[in-house]
């Protein structure tokens, strides 16, 4: 349940976030932690979680994404590389640039994903 607060502000309980599978890419959940819906203007923070052995297919977005490791160790490729991240990790991935995600290890990882409130334009690279 959340909370709405003094001038707007908002709290939600961990525990009363939906998640649901993302339909381009098999082991990989979202959940929405704030958005627009909130009364978040600027930016919405989501939170994923990558299963063992998901795979997130090369794609593109037409908004930039800042994201935080939470937990785990996966493989994120950006452009022309590829990193292997892990729990304190944080990235940057402008708009229009390829990135993908892989996880190699036997437990999950999980990201928190900010991104500018809006429409946004997802396109997979073949």
């Amino acid at each position: 349940m959340s909370d709405a607060g003094d001038a707007g502000s908002v709290v939600k309980r961990g525990d009363d976030i939906a998640y649901g599978p993302v339909e381009a890419a098999g082991g990989l959940s979202k959940g929405v932690l704030l958005d627009g819906s909130d009364g978040a203007p600027t930016f919405a923070m989501r939170r994923f979680e990558l299963e063992p052995g998901a795979e997130v297919p090369r794609h593109t977005n037409a908004i930039e994404h800042e994201q935080y490791v939470l937990a785990g160790e996966y493989v994120v490729g950006i452009g022309d590389e590829e990193r292997t991240v892990s729990a304190g990790d944080t990235l940057l991935i402008p708009p229009g640039v390829e990135h993908w995600y892989r996880n190699e290890r036997d437990e999950p990882g999980a990201f928190i994903c900010a991104v500018p409130n809006g429409d946004d334009a997802i396109e997979l690279v073949e």
